[in-house]
C-alpha cells in the first residue's frame, strides 16, 4: 500500500487514467453510434455491460502482461515480414471497423428506414446480443493496444487495475451525453463515422508494420485531424444563424 501511494506511482496512475480516456474515445464514438441501433430501453443495460466487460477485459489482459509481451512476438512470416498476435488482432479489428462503418455510413443515408422483419410484424433486425456482441468485440480491440500503452507507462500492475477502472467509470458517465450530442446534429454523426474509418485504416497500418506507423506517428496526426475537424464545425455551429429549415435527418432504425 505504502509503494502504490509513493508520488512516482500517484503520477503513473494520473498519467494513465488520461492515456486510458484519450485511447478510449474511439471506443465511446463507435459504442455511441451502435447502441443507437437498439431501442432507448435497452440502450442502459447495453452501456453497463460495456462498462463491466470492458474493465474484465483490461483486467484480465494485465493480469496476462507477461503473455502480452510475448504477443508481440512473430508467430509466422510472409517473405521477410513476420506477423504477432498482436498485428492479426489489429489488422482484423481494423479490416472489421471499415466494414462496419461503411454499413452504418450506408445505412445512415441510403438505408432502408425499416428492415423487413419489422413491417412483417417480426423482431428489430439489430438484436441485444448482435449489438453487445459487436461492442464486445471492438473494445477488446481498443483494450489490447490501450493495454500495451499502460505497460510501457507504469511498473505496477494494481496502478494499472486502478487506472482502467477510473477510466471506464469516466468513459460511462460520459458516454450517454456524447451520444446524445453525436445523434442530435447529423454533421458530428457524420464526422464521428468518418473518424472511425481513419481509426480502422491506423489499426490495418499498425497490423501491418507496428515499427513504421510508430515512427511516422500517424496517430498523432490522426488525432489531430479529428480535433481540428470538430473543433470547426463546433465554431461552425456557433457562428452561423440558426436555419428555418430543419437539418437533414439520417435514417434510424425504429
Amino acid at each position: 500500500m505504502e509503494q502504490f501511494l509513493t508520488a512516482e506511482s500517484l503520477i503513473s496512475l494520473l498519467t494513465l487514467v488520461l492515456m486510458e480516456i484519450v485511447l478510449g474515445i474511439d471506443n465511446v464514438i463507435f459504442v455511441s453510434i451502435v447502441l443507437n441501433r437498439l431501442t432507448p430501453e435497452k440502450r442502459p443495460a447495453a452501456r453497463r455491460v460495456w462498462m463491466f466487460a470492458g474493465m474484465a477485459i483490461r483486467i484480465i489482459l494485465l493480469l496476462c502482461i507477461g503473455y502480452i509481451v510475448k504477443a508481440v512476438n512473430p508467430l509466422f512470416s510472409i517473405g521477410s515480414h513476420g506477423f504477432s498476435l498482436r498485428d492479426l488482432i489489429m489488422l482484423g479489428g481494423g479490416i472489421f471497423l471499415l466494414i462496419k462503418t461503411t454499413l452504418e455510413i450506408h445505412h445512415k443515408l441510403e438505408g432502408e428506414e425499416e428492415s423487413t422483419e419489422i413491417k412483417n410484424g417480426g423482431k428489430p433486425a439489430a438484436s441485444f446480443l448482435n449489438i453487445v456482441g459487436q461492442i464486445i468485440l471492438i473494445d477488446t480491440i481498443f483494450s489490447f493496444d490501450s493495454i500495451i500503452t499502460a505497460v510501457g507507462l507504469a511498473k505496477q500492475v494494481p496502478v494499472m487495475i486502478v487506472a482502467v477502472i477510473i477510466a471506464m467509470i469516466v468513459m460511462f458517465l460520459f458516454a450517454p451525453r456524447i451520444s446524445d450530442f453525436i445523434h442530435k446534429h447529423p454533421t458530428l454523426k457524420m464526422l464521428a463515422l468518418s473518424f472511425l474509418v481513419m481509426v480502422g485504416a491506423i489499426l490495418i497500418i499498425e497490423g501491418w508494420d507496428a515499427e513504421k506507423a510508430h515512427d511516422m506517428h500517424l496517430k498523432n496526426y490522426v488525432y489531430f485531424a479529428m480535433a481540428f475537424s470538430f473543433g470547426v464545425e463546433m465554431l461552425n455551429m456557433r457562428v452561423r444563424k440558426p436555419s428555418k429549415e430543419k437539418p437533414v435527418e439520417l435514417r434510424e432504425p425504429h
